[in-house]
C-alpha cells in the first residue's frame, strides 16, 4: 500500500513539483511520530468535509505542500533551524561561476582557516548515448505481432513489450517506444531526433561518467527476451554514438579522475563541473568573508520566500482560498516592514520581495553586533518557517471544501488524515 502511495505521489511530483532531494528530507522515527501527533491533535475537533475530487484540486493541494517543504528546506539549509545560525552560515565563492559552482559543506564552527583550492576542469564527465537509424515517415517494415527487448541498467534488466499492428509508420513506433521508456523511470531517457524528413530513437543515460571496471552504462538487447525480437535491429538501439566518460580534473596541480560532474573536495566543499577550463587558467574556490556569507544567506532567504508567494499566487484564479494564503504571506513580511526597509527590502505590488544587496552589505559592515542588527530579520525567517510548517502539514487548509457537519465536542473519535486527504497520507515517506 505505501508503495501504491509512493507512486501517486511521486506523479504528482515529476508532472507539478519537481523535488530536488536535500540531507533535510530525512527524517527520524521520533519526528515522523510528532507528525502524526500533531495531525492528530490538529483533527482532534475538525469539522467534516465532502472529499474533494477536482484533479486540479488536488494538484493544487500537493503542490502547496512540496513549495511550503521547499521554504522550510532552504530556512533549514541557510541555519535557519538554529539561534543564530542564519548570521554564521559560511559561503563559498567560484572564481569562474560558468566553469564551477561551488557550495561550503564544512563544518560552521570550525575556528582554522579553510584553505582556498585551485581546480582545473580538463574534460566533463558524459552519459551513454545510443543512436538508431534514421527512417523515413512509411509504414513500419515489421511483421504485425508482440514485440519486446530488454534494457539492463544498473545490473537490473527491463523488458520493454509494445505490439504492432502493422499499419503504423516508423515514427508512430519511435514515438511510442520513447514514451515507454520515459514512463519507466529506469534511469534512461528516451527521444525522438529528426534529421532531413528521417527520425531516430535516441536513448541517453541519466547518469554520467564511468564506474570502474564497467564499458557501459546500459545496454540493449533483444537475444533473450519473451516477445517477438528484431526490434533492437530494425531501430538501431544498441547501436553506442557516444561513449560515457570520465571527468578529468587538476585539483592543485593534481590530476583526478571523477565519474560524475559533481564531486566534494576535502569535505569542505560540493563543487558541480559545468565547463571546461581555458587552458592554464584554473579556477580559483574558497571562502567569502562573513558579511558576503551574510549577504548569500539572506539573498537565498528571500529567494525561497519569493518562490512560495509565486507558488501560492499562481493559482489566484482558480483555487479561491489560495487569495488567504498570500494575504498571510504579505502579512508576515509587512509586520517586519520598516526593519526590513532600512536593510535594503522593499515589496513589490504582487508581495514579493526584491533586496539592495548594496544596502544590506553597508548595513553588515556597519554592525558591532550582527545577531542585534538582523534581529528583525530572524524574527521574520521564523515567522515564515512557522507558515511553511503549518501549511505542509495541512495545505488542505487552503482548499475550497464542503462543511458536512461539526463533530460532537468531547465524544469524536480520532481521525488523523481527514483535512488533509491528498497529502497526509504520504507523510510516512515524505514528511
Amino acid at each position: 500500500m505505501s508503495a501504491a502511495l509512493g507512486a501517486v505521489y511521486n506523479n504528482f511530483l515529476s508532472a507539478y513539483t519537481p523535488k530536488p532531494v536535500t540531507r533535510y528530507d530525512a527524517h527520524k522515527k521520533s519526528e515522523l511520530r510528532s507528525v502524526y501527533n500533531t495531525i492528530v491533535k490538529m483533527n482532534r475537533d475538525a469539522p467534516w468535509y465532502l472529499p474533494t475530487t477536482s484533479k486540479i484540486t488536488q494538484n493544487y493541494a500537493v503542490d502547496l505542500k512540496e513549495n511550503a517543504r521547499g521554504l522550510h528546506n532552504t530556512i533549514a539549509q541557510l541555519g535557519g533551524l538554529e539561534k543564530d545560525g542564519l548570521f554564521r552560515k559560511k559561503s563559498a565563492y567560484s572564481s569562474d561561476e560558468e566553469t564551477v559552482s561551488a557550495s561550503y559543506i564544512g563544518s560552521q564552527d570550525g575556528e582554522d582557516a579553510v584553505p582556498s583550492v585551485q581546480l582545473e576542469v580538463r574534460s566533463l564527465a558524459s552519459s551513454q548515448e545510443n543512436l538508431g537509424y534514421f527512417f523515413p515517415n512509411d509504414k513500419v517494415s515489421l511483421v504485425s505481432g508482440t514485440y519486446s527487448f530488454d534494457l539492463g541498467i544498473n545490473d537490473m534488466n527491463y523488458e520493454f513489450q509494445f505490439s504492432v499492428s502493422g499499419e503504423e509508420t516508423n515514427r508512430e513506433i519511435q514515438e511510442r517506444l520513447a514514451r515507454l521508456v520515459n514512463n519507466s523511470n529506469v534511469g534512461v531517457k528516451a527521444d525522438v531526433v529528426e534529421s532531413e524528413n528521417r527520425t531516430a530513437i535516441r536513448l541517453t543515460s541519466e547518469e554520467s561518467g564511468l564506474p570502474q571496471g564497467k564499458s557501459s552504462l546500459f545496454t540493449v538487447s533483444d537475444d533473450h527476451t519473451s516477445k517477438n525480437a528484431g526490434t533492437v535491429d530494425y531501430f538501431g538501439l544498441d547501436y553506442v554514438s557516444r561513449n560515457a566518460s570520465n571527468a578529468e580534473i587538476m585539483v592543485n596541480g593534481k590530476p583526478q579522475t571523477v565519474s560524475s560532474n559533481r564531486l566534494t573536495i576535502d569535505g569542505l566543499f560540493d563543487l558541480t563541473l559545468k565547463g571546461v577550463s581555458p587552458e592554464g587558467s584554473p579556477v580559483e574556490i574558497g571562502l567569502k568573508t562573513d558579511v558576503e556569507s551574510l549577504t548569500d544567506n539572506i539573498s537565498h532567504l528571500i529567494g525561497g520566500y519569493n518562490e512560495f508567494m509565486k507558488a501560492a499566487s499562481s493559482y489566484l484564479d482558480t483555487q479561491a482560498r489560495s487569495r488567504q494564503l498570500v494575504r498571510e504571506l504579505k502579512g508576515i513580511a509587512l509586520v517586519y516592514g520598516n526593519p526590513l526597509q532600512s536593510m535594503g527590502f522593499t515589496m513589490a505590488e504582487d508581495g514579493t520581495l526584491e533586496l539592495d544587496r548594496d544596502v544590506l552589505r553597508q548595513t553588515a559592515e556597519g554592525s558591532q553586533d550582527i545577531s542585534e542588527t538582523f534581529g528583525y530579520l530572524k524574527n521574520f525567517s521564523d515567522s515564515l518557517l512557522r507558515k511553511s510548517n503549518q501549511v505542509a502539514l495541512n495545505p488542505m487548509d487552503y482548499v475550497e471544501k464542503v462543511m458536512v457537519a461539526y463533530k460532537n465536542p468531547g465524544h469524536n473519535f480520532i481521525n488523523p488524515y481527514s483535512t488533509s486527504a491528498y497529502s497526509g497520507m504520504m507523510f510516512n515517506g515524505y514528511c
